[in-house]
């Protein structure tokens, strides 16, 4: 029998027979987190997921680590009941490695809990808050014919409770479009009709999305998974009537996976690489069975254009800035074959990053695809129709994430685009590039392993770094590069758009955004930095990041000679750094240890460290470009 796509979470696999066993084992074991997430990654009814949930509430109130799962506190409130949605957005969170801790306001008191500094969810502190309402929850006027709909009163609503949040608790707000519901007055013409629901919300969705757009919150669209199951299906009467449940309750770990995956894009744990199997999933057939005429491809085939639909997608997913890869069992040269010479295969050589054809075991390759590309096994996506090989990559590498297929080949593509692996809070110019920045930097490594050492491989590069201040056109991305760094950051603090527009403002912060370009091309932004004044003469690094795929570049060494010369000019005598320990950044633990900095504080919370601004810092072998004014020139 067929699962219900969107229902049922098709793209996950289905849960073990015994899988209320295995919650109930996780009592007795002192470090769950692992075990949760595992649990966690299966296709969970509610229930199921309520029972993940007290696993996860049993562990905080015996005190025992939830590790690897990274801690966030989510505030929630809404115009409906809300409680069957807290254990589900709990064990949901897990699946994406949060460990999720929800404060929920009282019912009907949205106003309230935004406006008072003292109120539940202010005095918890949340890292976001979700607006969790529908169309009867604002002031709007539907009334067929009706001129003013109160579009604009419900979006200063709306605003006045998201400014109460960031203002008081410095939440980042997760506003909702609204979902019509199903009955019409006009039938098609409701939504050219003023005055009528499906056209006041059409337009109250528009005015939305542009003040997130200019506000930098993040967007919950609930009309696009609405209209997606079908909006007779999303609203129940019956349910609002009898339990003001905002929408039926099948659909709560629908819901909830949404949610979880806005989480997780705001954490950074977006993934950034497909890797794709050949035969049977870019095109039907066996290419070293079938040769290159017998694939199917063809325009006008079933089973063809099935296949070609998932080239498109891939293609679609290569120009937002999601790297491809290969990974097939095959001889290289054969695997080749069809992206040389077949007339209409879209993906061709230039498009994959890296190209594994062999005849080592998914994980393996998957695994050297990771390595070559600087990129965690966190980061990785396999789309590979056959069952065993997607059981073992799961297996060996559950890092990994492996979507379930159907029997059908036309529905590969939107299995994998429903499953949302790719979620996204923002999209900059940057990010487009990003495809291209991961293949530059494996045709590096290629280059790194023929270098004689490591002296001649850094010369070859011919490297140019740029430091400039942030400014407006970066700061999406500088936000972005904040909230998504993990290991190579060493405090870990998170920033939104909004505030980091307010360190621009600050006179007495100081920052740069840096760029790399080699001889390969332009890295794009590569690092961040910021420094406060703690008191005079001495700045304190509040925040410095570096991506990963430029390690082992002595970027960081040029870094500090630029923070260095910076504060000189600036009448700054001392450089106080800090290193928070998180449970993904232990490779910068000694970080300022190796630039030359002194220990001068150590605790179970980190360590900090300090330097004179007349130390000598070693040069590395790139150029170096200033933009702006606001950097002094050496």
């Amino acid at each position: 029998m067929t699962r219900d796509l969107f229902a049922e979470l098709a793209w996950l696999p289905e849960p073990p027979e015994d899988i209320s066993a295995q919650c109930r084992a996780v009592a007795g074991l002192a470090e769950p987190g692992a075990v949760i997430r595992q649990l966690a990654s299966y296709a969970l009814d509610a229930n199921e997921l309520t029972r993940i949930a007290k696993a996860i509430g049993r562990a905080r109130a015996d005190e025992r680590p939830l590790a690897p799962l990274v801690p966030f506190r989510l505030g929630l409130l809404g115009n409906g009941t809300l409680d069957l949605l807290v254990p589900a957005l709990v064990a949901t969170a897990a699946r994406y490695g949060i460990a999720l801790e929800c404060t929920q306001a009282d019912y009907g008191q949205t106003v309230q809990e935004a406006l008072d500094v003292s109120s539940r969810i202010n005095r918890a502190a949340p890292d976001a808050v979700l607006l969790a309402l529908d169309y009867r929850a604002l002031p709007l006027r539907i009334s067929p014919g009706a001129t003013d709909a109160g579009i604009e009163a419900a979006i200063n609503h709306l605003a006045t409770i998201r400014a109460g949040f960031r203002e008081h608790s410095g939440a980042i707000p997760i506003v909702q479009t609204l979902a019509p519901p199903p009955e019409a007055l006009f039938g098609s013409f409701d939504r050219v009709a003023l005055g009528t629901c499906r056209r006041v919300l059409d337009d109250f969705n528009r005015a939305l999305v542009e003040t997130v757009r200019q506000g930098g919150d993040v967007l919950l669209d609930v009309a696009a998974i609405a209209e997606t199951v079908g909006l007779a299906q999303w609203h129940s009467p019956a349910q609002w009537n009898l339990a003001k449940l905002p929408f039926a309750d099948e659909y709560v770990p629908l819901y909830a996976e949404h949610v979880a995956r806005l989480i997780a894009a705001l954490c950074g744990k977006s993934r950034r690489c497909l890797i794709l199997d050949l035969d049977n999933t870019v095109w039907g057939g066996v290419i070293g069975d079938d040769g290159l005429d017998g694939i199917r491809l063809a325009q006008g085939d079933a089973t063809g254009e099935a296949h070609l639909a998932v080239q498109r997608l891939a293609l679609d997913l290569r120009e937002r800035g999601i790297v491809l890869a290969v990974s097939s069992k095959n001889d290289d040269e054969v695997a080749r074959l069809a992206f040389q010479g077949h007339p209409e295969m879209l993906l061709r050589e230039h498009h994959i990053a890296v190209f594994q054809a062999n005849w080592n075991d998914k994980a393996t390759n998957i695994s050297a695809i990771a390595e070559e590309l600087s990129l965690g096994l966190d980061a990785m996506v396999l789309l590979d129709d056959n069952p065993a090989e997607r059981s073992l990559v799961r297996r060996l590498l559950p890092q990994v994430a492996v979507p379930e297929l159907p029997p059908d080949p036309a529905l590969y593509a939107r299995t994998l685009a429903a499953a949302g692996y790719f979620e996204s809070v923002a999209f900059s110019d940057e990010d487009r590039e990003r495809a291209k920045f991961y293949q530059d930097n494996a045709r590096r490594v290629t280059l790194q392993k023929s270098a004689v050492d490591l002296a001649s491989y850094l010369e070859s590069l011919q490297m140019e770094i740029i430091f400039q201040p942030f400014d407006k056109t970066g700061r999406a991305r500088i936000a972005q590069l904040i909230n998504k760094s993990n290991q190579f950051n060493l405090t870990t603090r998170r920033y939104t758009e909004a505030e980091i527009a307010e360190v621009q403002q600050d006179q007495t912060a100081f920052t740069l955004q840096i760029r790399l370009i080699d001889t390969f091309g332009d890295n794009g932004m590569i690092s961040v930095v910021i420094c406060r004044l703690r008191s005079a003469g001495v700045w304190e690094i509040d925040t410095w990041l570096m991506s990963c795929r430029v390690l082992g570049r002595q970027v960081e060494s040029m870094v500090l000679r630029e923070v260095l010369h910076q504060a000189r000019r600036r009448g700054i005598d001392l450089i106080i750094g800090q290193y928070r320990p998180s449970q993904r950044n232990d490779m910068v633990r000694d970080h300022y240890a190796k630039l030359g900095f002194r220990l001068i504080k150590e605790g179970p919370d980190g360590s900090e460290w300090e330097i004179g601004t007349n130390a000598i810092v070693p040069e590395a072998p790139m150029r170096v470009r200033r933009i702006e004014a606001g950097l002094v020139a050496v």
